[in-house]
């Protein structure tokens, strides 16, 4: 199936940039990351069976990969796997609670979040956008629905508009580099004039998101960062996770570090308030929550089914609301992939959801040189073709959607 390439350039345009420099991302110095081993021994056990245990391993050093890997199916964990250095410069090690950003999943948080709204009867999926900002700037405040914000098809002006990694640290980001309030974002950012009709076109945008956070804390009178505590976070136990702000220092969260093209090393990410990227893409967490908001997710423990088959229906581009949903096969078989990735500068981050094989591959990184797309496709693909081998399960993963934040 075909590959979508969005160009999405959060928080420093490097998301777009940096993924059009895969070729070179790979043909780069590999230093350090090139010594990478895993944190911990690699003896296979009943959660971890050798061949996939020695798939994961060996794709992770041939690709210097630094992060971490969980695979967990019906709830229960067949590997875990930490890679590489959480900080470079005093050599700490990623570890099994190291806290990553999460980057674009966070949108996948936000679109429970408003079907929760949805089955309370609190929010018209259809009703336009104005319903609940009233106050809303933009041209497209009558004709822009809820729905056309969960599926990128609102027609609002793009957020990113920074080209290229070159741009972004010669000039800025002053949508991310100064300090904004979501409602600043909204109103600076995000109320122009439409690009194109609503409905018409697939548009990747995280002003739509801004929106949809927007209209969340409207609706409960609170902070979109409450909210989620309250509905999500708490609930469900997420000790690790939670919205990154420039102000504070949270424990064990990995660094990030990106390649850029004139040094062709690895360097620092560049500096930016964490918080604009707000309920687009503002999230921190590890494997292990991802992995039980996504069972809580498709267990029905946040939304009904008839919210989720209604989230994860590929519109255009096969995207459903805040995520990507298409058909795989493999060895014959068919499912449905779920998948929600994230990227911004160094920082790059995958939720891969199997909906038959109630599979759950979580891929977390601090750098930009290895492509998450492939390795978890391949990872999926792996994990169910090893239950096939042993006459379990079945087989999965062949295609796959790009990383886009």
């Amino acid at each position: 199936m075909r590959c979508l390439r969005i160009k999405t350039i959060t928080a420093v345009a490097l998301a777009a940039m940096l993924a059009a420099n895969a070729a070179f991302a790979q043909a780069a110095s590999k230093q350090a990351a090139s010594k990478q081993t895993a944190s911990k021994p690699s003896t296979p056990t009943s959660a971890q069976p050798a061949q996939l245990l020695a798939f994961v391993d060996d794709y992770a050093r041939q690709h210097d990969f630094s992060g971490s890997v969980l695979i967990v199916q019906h709830g229960k964990p067949r590997l875990a796997r930490q890679y590489g250095l959480a900080n470079r410069a005093f050599a700490i090690r990623n570890d099994a609670s190291t806290k990553y950003k999460i980057a674009s999943i966070t949108k996948a948080f936000t679109a429970v979040l408003i079907l929760q709204l949805h089955e309370q009867g609190r929010l018209d999926l259809d009703a336009p956008m104005r319903r609940y900002l009233p106050d809303y700037r933009g041209s497209g405040g009558d004709r822009v629905s809820v729905r056309q914000l969960l599926n990128h098809t609102s027609g609002l002006v793009n957020f990113d508009q920074v080209t290229d990694a070159a741009q972004a640290i010669r000039s800025g980001l002053p949508n991310y580099q100064l300090p904004h309030t979501a409602r600043q974002l909204l109103d600076d950012y995000c109320s122009g004039d439409l690009v194109h009709a609503p409905g018409s076109k697939f548009d990747y945008n995280n002003c739509d998101y801004i929106a949809l956070g927007q209209i969340v804390e409207r609706i409960y009178g609170q902070s979109y960062e409450q909210v989620l505590r309250e509905r999500i976070v708490d609930p469900l136990g997420l000790k690790d996770t939670g919205m990154l702000h420039q102000r504070d220092i949270v424990a064990g969260l990995a660094d990030s570090y990106f390649r850029r093209d004139d040094s062709k090393a690895l360097t620092p990410d560049l500096p930016a308030y964490p918080e604009n990227w707000y309920a687009a893409g503002a999230m921190y967490s590890t494997p292990v929550d991802l992995a039980r908001f996504a069972d809580a997710w498709f267990g029905g423990r946040l939304i009904g089914d008839k919210a989720l088959a209604a989230m994860i229906a590929p519109g255009l581009d096969d995207y459903g609301f805040g995520v990507w949903s298409y058909p795989v096969r493999i060895d014959g078989r068919s499912y449905r992939a779920v998948k929600r990735p994230g990227r911004i500068m160094g920082a790059q981050a995958q939720l891969y959801r199997i909906v038959e094989a109630e599979l759950t591959v979580v891929v977390l990184a601090n750098t930009d040189a290895t492509d998450l797309d492939e390795f978890v496709a391949r990872i999926g693909k792996q994990a169910l073709s090893k239950q096939a081998a042993e006459g379990r399960a079945s087989d999965k993963h062949a295609s796959d959607k790009p990383a886009t934040d």
